[in-house]
């Protein structure tokens, strides 16, 4: 029996199972919730595993809804008894005053877990992220750019970056003081937290070594401490006290043609994708019409059973077939149509989701209720084992990506796995 470590909600799907991820590195146990669980399944994985999370889709809804999302999700896992719970948020800090809203949790967190100083922690440096002066810069092919300079997220559809000093980023999103602790600060880091005089407080890391610097301070903390950040902040919890669970696997058997859906408009998801049009997989636009999404999801079968990889993207999709339905529930809609006919066929085990929003809703849509790593071949990429009812779907083996997540050729490395 396992004693719960610290707990997590996940704003977005990716960004959970990221979470998942760098606590499992560490050697932490871990279950990832696909939804708010019942009190009694919630207690008892607590009482079998390090870490519990649940993921979410916090990231794309108005302030007025997060309460709903948010506040019933941190209520549950203080009651675990964790003595850290996190917000895990993108490591781009995706938000903003009218979508997915940190300074929203920033109340939201100080009301439900503890009326402290909120330590905020995106950076995660072996992913290109990192944070000096309270100032954040995010990767793209290989060249580091302040955040509102980077080419995606400057131009992101829903959240574009303006400004990369990230106290001011995220204290236009509400009324409490937002400031920042540089890296200079850190001789005392967990008493200069308790002395903060803000609401929340940005958090600098360009090493590995910082992100234990982070985790250390927040276990000096008393209990229980509310921290929001990436991937970087779980990884320093878990870094600051190893635990003793066995190694990820870095791959499972093969599991023949991969199909992928994407919701993702990212440059880097529409190379993949380009990849694997070369390499002769079946390419198409995602269907937003239910009509068209039940023929897309045959023309998929027929394929995935001839052994040839499928990608169907919304990048191209075409958006007037959506009516008055919201663009993300009906991509989601299109994308499981698709997945649950791959399944119920046994055309496809492994299969791709891209787009943190899209996985969030598509996993729902499946009945998927819990997920735990399968393989973590390289890098941030994780192949997952969902838990659901339906055998068809519990057989599967899942990779949900964010946007701009691996490499070019990223759906057929994955295609190619073979532990």
């Amino acid at each position: 029996m396992s004693e719960i470590r610290a707990a997590f909600y996940g704003d977005d799907f990716t960004g959970s199972v990221d979470a998942l991820l760098q606590f499992a590195r560490r050697g932490w146990s871990g279950r990832l919730f696909t939804t708010l669980p019942t009190p009694a399944a919630l207690h008892a994985a607590a009482r079998e595993v390090d870490v519990v999370g649940i993921a979410g889709i916090a990231r794309s809804l108005p302030p007025e809804r997060m309460d709903a999302e948010v506040i019933p999700a941190l209520q549950a896992l203080v009651a675990t008894g964790a003595p850290i719970v996190q917000y895990k948020a993108c490591s781009t800090a995706d938000s903003a005053p009218e979508v997915g809203s940190l300074g929203r949790v920033i109340e939201i967190g100080r009301e439900i877990v503890a009326p402290r100083p909120v330590p905020m922690l995106f950076a995660q440096p072996d992913f290109g992220r990192f944070t000096l002066f309270g100032t954040h810069f995010a990767s793209e092919n290989g060249v580091v750019h302040r955040l509102d300079r980077q080419p995606t997220m400057s131009t992101h559809p829903s959240t574009p970056m303006t400004e990369a000093d990230l106290a001011i980023h995220i204290g236009r999103q509400t009324a409490l003081s937002v400031g920042a602790l540089p890296l200079t600060a850190y001789a005392d880091l967990a008493q200069r937290l308790r002395d903060a005089d803000v609401a929340g407080v940005v958090l600098d890391a360009v090493t590995d070594a910082d992100l234990v610097t982070v985790g250390t301070a927040l276990r000096d903390l008393s209990a229980p401490v509310f921290a929001i950040g990436s991937g970087g902040l779980s990884q320093g919890i878990a870094a600051a006290a190893p635990g003793m669970s066995a190694a990820v696997p870095v791959a499972t058997p093969s599991a023949g043609a991969v199909l992928v859906v994407s919701g993702s408009r990212s440059p880097q998801t529409r190379r993949q994708a380009e990849a694997a049009a070369a390499a002769g997989w079946l390419v198409r636009p995602l269907p937003l019409d239910l009509a068209g999404a039940a023929e897309a999801a045959q023309e998929a079968v027929a394929a995935l059973t001839s052994g040839r990889g499928v990608v169907f993207t919304s990048a191209d999709a075409e958006v007037s077939a959506v009516g008055d339905r919201p663009i993300l529930e009906a991509i989601a809609e299109a994308s499981a149509i698709i997945v649950d006919a791959a399944a119920q066929a046994r055309a496809s085990r492994r299969v791709i989701v891209c787009g943190g929003d899209t996985s969030s809703r598509i996993t729902r849509l499946l009945g998927i209720e819990a997920l735990s790593i399968a393989a973590n071949p390289w890098g941030n990429v994780v192949l997952l084992r969902p838990h659901a009812a339906d055998p068809a779907i519990d057989r599967l083996e899942l990779l949900l990506k964010g946007g701009q997540v691996g490499a070019d050729t990223l759906f057929l490395d994955v295609a190619a796995l073979d532990g």
